[in-house]
C-alpha cells in the first residue's frame, strides 16, 4: 500500500472513530490527519542521604525494599496535539492554562459542551493542549527536596467567588440553587461541581521550571501562536520573550501576570490580544489585575506593538466569569478570537 493510501486510511478510521463517539444532534465529526502526546522539558535531580524504607505496594503481597536515594526526572511537561485534516491556521495553536487547572481547561466544559480545543479544530487549527509543569499528567516532584514549597489546595467555595462566578465573598452555598451568582452570570451554575473536580495542587515557586518547559514545547514545535490563560499570562508574555522569533501571536485570556517591562521591545512584531469579561470593577482584586495587563499593553504599543484590548462587556459580550472558556457563551467568545486571527491574516488563504 503507498503512503498515500496509507495516510488516507488512518484519517478515515480516526474520523469513523469520533463520529462512533459523537452524540445524537452534535456537529459533524472532525477529522484529524494524526493526533498524539508527548513530554518535553525537565531535568535530571539526585537525591541522597534519604533513609531505604519497606513497602507493600498492594494488600497481602510481599513487601519491598525502596531506595529513594538517586536520580529522578522532573519538572517535564504534558503536550496533546490534534492536527486537522484540513488545516486552516498559517500556525499552530497552543493553549496554556491558569493556576491549579490542568489542560481540561480547554476540553468538554462542565455542563458537557464543546470547549474551545474542539472549536478551533473545527476551524482547522492544530491544537497542542498542555498540563504545565506540576499539574495532571506532568507529574509531581518530592517536596521539600525538589519543589522548594508546599502544594497549595482550593476548598469548593474558592473559585466559585475568587473566579467571579459568585458575587463576592459567602456567595457559594453547596445547593446550587442557594448560590448567590453574578448578575447575568454566563457560568454554567449546575455543573459547578464538576468544574471543581478538575482542581489540582498548585505550588508557587515552580515559574522558573514552567517558564524552562514551555520554552522547550515551542523550541520542539517551531513558529506558534500561543492563547494562555490567568496565571499563564506570565509564562506567555516571558516565554515570548525568551522566543519572539517563533511565536507569530499572543492570546492573553484575562492574565493574571505579564512579562518582563525591561524587555517590552521584544514583543511589538508580536500581534497581541488582551480579552477581558465581566463583573471586574465588582471584585476586590481582578481591577488592579487588570490595571496591571493594560499598563503592559499600553508600554507594548508605545513599543510599536499591534495590540488590541477588548473587554467583553463593552463589546456587548456580557456575563462571562474568569472562565470564560467554560461560560455558556464561549463559542461566542472563542468567535470573536478566530475573527481577530483571520484579521491578523493568520489563517491560511484557500
Amino acid at each position: 500500500m503507498s503512503r498515500g493510501a496509507m495516510s488516507r486510511l488512518a484519517a478515515t478510521s480516526i474520523t469513523a472513530v469520533l463520529m462512533a463517539s459523537t452524540p445524537a444532534g452534535a456537529e459533524e465529526a472532525i477529522t484529524l490527519r494524526d493526533m498524539g502526546s508527548f513530554h518535553v522539558g525537565g531535568r535530571l535531580v539526585e537525591i541522597s542521604g534519604k533513609p531505604v524504607k519497606e513497602v507493600t505496594f498492594t494488600p497481602g503481597g510481599v513487601p519491598a525494599k525502596v531506595d529513594p536515594n538517586g536520580v529522578y526526572q522532573v519538572e517535564q511537561m504534558y503536550v496533546q496535539y490534534f492536527l486537522p485534516a484540513n488545516e486552516k491556521g498559517a500556525y499552530p495553536l497552543l493553549l496554556w492554562h491558569g493556576g491549579g487547572l490542568t489542560g481540561v481547561t480547554y476540553e468538554t466544559t462542565p455542563d458537557g459542551r464543546e470547549g474551545w480545543l474542539n472549536y478551533f479544530l473545527r476551524k482547522g487549527w492544530s491544537v497542542y493542549n498542555s498540563d504545565a509543569v506540576e499539574r495532571g499528567r506532568a507529574g509531581w516532584a518530592q517536596y521539600p527536596d525538589i519543589f522548594k514549597s508546599e502544594p497549595l489546595f482550593l476548598t469548593t467555595a474558592n473559585p466559585f467567588e475568587r473566579f467571579r462566578i459568585g458575587d463576592g465573598p459567602n456567595s457559594y452555598d453547596p445547593d446550587p440553587a442557594k448560590r448567590k451568582l453574578m448578575p447575568g452570570s454566563q457560568f454554567p451554575n449546575e455543573a459547578y461541581e464538576n468544574f471543581v473536580k478538575q482542581g489540582v495542587p498548585r505550588w508557587t515557586t515552580n515559574d522558573d521550571a514552567t517558564i524552562a518547559a514551555y520554552t522547550a514545547e515551542i523550541d520542539r514545535i517551531g513558529p506558534c501562536i500561543i492563547l494562555f490563560h490567568s496565571q499563564a499570562g506570565t509564562f506567555g508574555f516571558k516565554v515570548a520573550q525568551a522566543r519572539p522569533d517563533k511565536v507569530k501571536a499572543l492570546i492573553a485570556v484575562e492574565p493574571a501576570g505579564v512579562g518582563d517591562p525591561a524587555r517590552i521591545d521584544v514583543l511589538k512584531d508580536i500581534p497581541t490580544l488582551f480579552i477581558y469579561g465581566d463583573y471586574i470593577e465588582r471584585d476586590s482584586r481582578w481591577p488592579k489585575i487588570r490595571a496591571t495587563g493594560l499598563a503592559f499593553a499600553d508600554a507594548m504599543k508605545a513599543a510599536g506593538g499591534s495590540v488590541d484590548v477588548v473587554e467583553l462587556p463593552k463589546a456587548g459580550i456580557k456575563g462571562n466569569s474568569h472562565m470564560m472558556m467554560m461560560d455558556k457563551n464561549n463559542r461566542q467568545v472563542a468567535g470573536l478570537i478566530q475573527n481577530w486571527l483571520e484579521g491578523k491574516g493568520l489563517t491560511k488563504k484557500p
